[in-house]
Formats: structure tokens, C-alpha cells, sequence
């Protein structure tokens, strides 16, 4: 398969990058910054000809569409920005994957639920609380109604290998637990299923390759996550265990927190994946992360 990716500079964008290319299909890596630092073409989302230009060029089969404002509290300072980026990109990809018959997979989020009913089956009724869950879903409707050989993959909190740690939610609690010296309040009320990156691009790889070498028909919208649920505090509890180091610096706080308003529980139900036969299994969390802090001691 020849697979554009979007944001192929970021956390999940590298590793989607890494599961086509070690699976010996042709990539085509585009992202706004960072491009040449991961040999991957530069390219602007926002400039319409120059995305139209491309994608004709490279003539992909398949274009994931991993780019996105994906931090809610910039979501709401800067919503005009983030529509832009979550929502008029996405209808753009979907109409020049409608019209050159392109196989288009855009990355979803939990946020897209309000966090009152889970788990949340994948026709379940959206109810985003804030505005970066809108725009994500806005995205998904925009892809619904303009291509229908398209899936969307709403995942959860992501984690793993970083460039830096601020590039995760997960990855940036780490500096929160080794500075020891900075009194940090820390959510103990939000459930969270914190999902290693590898293996949502390996279930990326697996639906292009069910829906486009093996030609099987499936569902517009998919969900994948881990099942292991934490709180952020008790992510940093784990932290603090590997890290060897006292965590009586951070307190848990069972109230809202943050900027833009979270939802308590949008623990996703995967049964349409294994319906169609894919691995839904993830790595360990507590595992992973000893091979990743213990030199860090």
C-alpha cells in the first residue's frame, strides 16, 4: 500500500509511520514541523492548493489523518485555530480522498462522549463537554457525510516513546513526579486508559490492510483502547514506584480541574475491532514503563 500520514512528526504519527514501514508498505510522511528532522515532507494543512497538489502527486491509497490540536486547554483559548486544524483540514482531506477513491482513516477521540455512560459502544449518542471534543467531532461528521469509504478510530489518552515528554499527557507527569520540590495539585477523579501508541498503529495498519488488500467491507466509526484504567495520580503513583521517589508532593484532587471541562469515565468499548478480527491487545503499562524509568533513577 502507498499510506499518506498527517502529522507524522508527532507522538502517534511516528509510530503509524514505523508500523507501515515495518510491515514494507510505502509511506509518505507529511507534517508542518519537525519534517526534516524525520525525513518526512513538509507541508502545510491549512494551504489547500498545496495539499490538493500533493496528494495528486503522491497518489496515496490510503491517507491516515493523525494531525490535529489535540490539548484541550488550547482548544478553548484558541478555538479558531483548532477548527481550522480539527475540523476544515478534515473535510478538505475527505473531499480529495472522495473524489480520487482514497481510503481515509481519521483519528477520533473519547473526548467525543461525555463521560456519564460508559463504556461507550461505538453507536453510541456524542456528547462532548468541551470544545476540543466539538471539534473532533464536528471532524467526524464532516468525514461522515462527505466520504463513505472512510473509518474513524476514536481512541483515548495516548502514551510511549517521546522526543519530549510534554508531547503526551501521560509522558509529562514524569517531571511532574522527579521534581519533588514543587507542591503539584493532581486529577484523582477523571478515568483514564492510557494507550501505547504502537499498538493503536498497529490497529491503524490492520484496518487499511483488511479494507484494502483483503477488500473487506466494515463500519465507518471503530474504537480502541487499553482496559487498565488509573487517574492521573495514580499514573504518577506507578511513576513514583519505578522512579524511586516520594510522591508526597503531589496531592490528589477528586474535583474538576483544568481549563476546559473533562469527563469523568470515556472508557471505549472495542467489540466492533475484534468483530472484524483485529488485535485489541495492549501492551502492560506498569511494564513498559520499568524498561523506560529504570535508568532513570
Amino acid at each position: 500500500m502507498r499510506v499518506l500520514i498527517t502529522g507524522a512528526s508527532g507522538l502517534l504519527g511516528r509510530a503509524v509511520c514505523k508500523a507501515f514501514n515495518d510491515a514494507h508498505h510505502e509511506v509518505i510522511g507529511v507534517a508542518k514541523t519537525r519534517a526534516e528532522k524525520y525525513g518526512l515532507y513538509q507541508l502545510d494543512l491549512l494551504d489547500e492548493p498545496a495539499v490538493d497538489a500533493f496528494v495528486k502527486q503522491h497518489q496515496p491509497q490510503v491517507i491516515v489523518h493523525a494531525a490535529a490540536e489535540r490539548r484541550p486547554d488550547v482548544a478553548k483559548n484558541n478555538l479558531q485555530a483548532a477548527r481550522a486544524l480539527n475540523v476544515d483540514v478534515t473535510e478538505h482531506l475527505a473531499k480529495i480522498a472522495k473524489d480520487m477513491n482514497i481510503f481515509l482513516i481519521y483519528i477520533s477521540t473519547d473526548y467525543v462522549f461525555d463521560g456519564n455512560n460508559p463504556p461507550y459502544q461505538e453507536d453510541a449518542l456524542p456528547g462532548p463537554l468541551n470544545d476540543y471534543g466539538k471539534t473532533k467531532l464536528d471532524g467526524e461528521d464532516r468525514v461522515l457525510k462527505t466520504h463513505s469509504d472512510s473509518v474513524i478510530l476514536r481512541i483515548p489518552i495516548l502514551y510511549g516513546p517521546a522526543e519530549t515528554p510534554k508531547e503526551s499527557a501521560v509522558n509529562e507527569l514524569i517531571l511532574i513526579v522527579k521534581d519533588t520540590s514543587a507542591v503539584v495539585n493532581m486529577d484523582h477523579r477523571q478515568k483514564r486508559y492510557p494507550t501505547h501508541v504502537a499498538d493503536v498503529a498497529r490497529v491503524i495498519l490492520d484496518i487499511a490492510v483488511k479494507r484494502i488488500e483483503e477488500k473487506q467491507t466494515m463500519d465507518n466509526i471503530f474504537h480502541f483502547s487499553a482496559e487498565l484504567q488509573l487517574t492521573k495520580y495514580e499514573m504518577c503513583e506507578i511513576f513514583a514506584e519505578l522512579l524511586g521517589v516520594s510522591i508526597n508532593h503531589i496531592n490528589p484532587i477528586t474535583t474538576a480541574t483544568g481549563t476546559a471541562t473533562r469527563p469523568n469515565d470515556c472508557r471505549l468499548s472495542t467489540s466492533r475491532l475484534r468483530e472484524l478480527e483485529i488485535d485489541t491487545g495492549c501492551v502492560n503499562f506498569k511494564e513498559w514503563w520499568k524498561t523506560q524509568l529504570w535508568r532513570r533513577k
